[in-house]
């Protein structure tokens, strides 16, 4: 068989099967006041609301609080009556490649990485393809917010935060260039020929590590020198993508692989005067360091909690027990889902329930404590007057997988569709069978 034919013909039809479900169409603005009469809120803030009422306006929220302590007119607003039920803010999904990877295994839908070590300049947000049919999934979990990140090593490129109801990229924007990543290279060389000895693994780790920080040191240097001219004579793209780090307008996002890693990294930004950073893909490694984070007041977002242990010898409840355990630290943690499983995201937050954390604090890992991480808590993570409108109404528990299923969702007071593949192809296969059925 020739498969050189084949291949190419497989992809096709895989791509017409996904046309059959369309991405649901983009919301307008909102265009009247709406009321959400009854329910019990939860603000993103630790507090709890019993028949409460969320009013926001065009795209904003005007008002959250017990029924008893408005004056609001109803006639003035749309009402919608979520009498037990259950608002929250809508959910924040942090370090991710989402609508920048499609189908990881065909390679024309992923568009993560540049060629390259040193890209501070280039922009996920660029690549961000808002017609992904992961996106409307995520959603119907009551994830409606982002940040994208560029994969690869060193500097790979700069992150942006987006909202997931958007016709192009320019629409999804939230925050963009909020960030650069650092991944700090790794001091060990794995493989190599059978005939290659521990030592020389050891040996080339070494100067390949040596080698890389080398070129970090160069690039910040060079980076510090252009921010301190007030008129560059030649734009330097690199460098000004890396201005941001510091003023502070930009956060430098750290991954490193182990505590000694985190460790350097860390004081490598603060030697040259970065003014926010954040650890990502927070595991057991970086607990060995939470005195080193608490001293330099580094936030940290937790990798999957719903991992495996990083060691044979570790607590086998650590991946579970982790986020509670920088919480009471007072350590500002974040959450996020490390796999392309994103949807898990709010059942990894509500996790952490049985391991130390309460209801509350864990819808806070992914609300308003990524929104503080990402730098957009003046907009959103927390049901407050004067935020924007995003949010999403459960019938149950929304960190709860049995009991989780959002009937509404609003992204700047946006009423969107939480349709998706998922739901289309079940009812396409339930009038199936139940064509079937009706004619036996």
């Amino acid at each position: 068989m020739n498969t050189k034919i084949l291949f190419p013909a497989i992809i096709f039809f895989a791509f017409s099967f996904l046309l059959t479900a369309q991405v649901p169409v983009v919301a307008p603005p909102q265009k009247k006041p709406v009321m959400l009469y009854g329910g019990t809120i939860h603000t993103g803030t630790g507090e709890v609301i019993e028949n409460g009422i969320v009013a926001f306006s065009s795209g904003k929220i005007t008002f959250v609080g017990k029924v008893s302590e408005s004056n609001l007119n109803k006639l003035d607003y749309e009402v919608i009556d979520v009498s037990g039920k259950h608002i929250y803010p809508g959910l924040i999904l942090p370090n991710t490649t989402l609508g920048l990877v499609e189908i990881s295994g065909v390679d024309v839908t992923v568009d993560s990485r540049e060629i390259g070590d040193l890209n501070p300049n280039v922009r996920a947000i660029v690549a961000y393809n808002t017609d992904s049919h992961v996106i409307p999934v995520i959603r119907s979990n009551g994830t409606l917010i982002a940040q994208i990140v560029p994969q690869g090593t060193m500097l790979p490129g700069t992150a942006s935060v987006v909202q997931l109801d958007a016709w192009n990229w320019e629409d999804a924007a939230y925050k963009p260039d909020n960030g650069i990543i650092l991944g700090w290279p790794r001091r060990t060389t794995s493989g190599g020929r059978s005939t290659t000895t521990r030592e020389q693994l050891t040996q080339q780790g070494a100067d390949s590590y040596q080698k890389n920080v080398e070129q970090l040191e160069k690039i910040f240097t060079d980076a510090v020198a252009y921010n301190a001219l007030e008129t560059p004579s030649d734009i330097n793209l690199r460098l000004e993508a890396m201005k941001g780090l510091f003023n502070g307008t930009k956060t430098l996002f750290i991954n490193a692989q182990d505590a000694k890693g985190i460790i350097a990294a860390i004081t490598f930004a603060k030697r040259f005067g970065v003014k926010k950073i954040v650890l990502t893909n927070a595991n057991e490694t970086a607990w060995e360091v939470k005195d080193f984070l608490k001293e330099n007041n580094i936030p940290v977002i937790v990798a999957n909690p719903l991992s495996l242990p990083l060691y044979e010898h570790s607590d086998i409840r650590m991946p579970f027990k982790l986020a509670a355990l920088f919480v009471k630290e007072n350590i500002l943690t974040g959450l996020t889902y490390s796999s392309m499983a994103y949807g898990n995201l709010p059942f990894a937050a509500g996790q952490t329930v049985a391991y130390g954390l309460t209801k509350e604090e864990a819808l806070q890992l992914v609300t308003l404590n990524n929104a503080k991480i990402l730098g957009i808590d003046d907009l959103t993570g927390s049901l407050e007057t004067g935020k924007d409108a995003n949010m999403v109404v459960s019938t149950g528990d929304l960190l709860d997988m049995k009991t989780n299923n959002v009937e509404l969702a609003f992204i700047t007071g946006r009423n969107i569709s939480l349709d998706n593949k998922h739901k289309q192809l079940t009812r396409r296969f339930r009038e199936k069978y139940n064509n079937m059925n009706s004619k036996q």
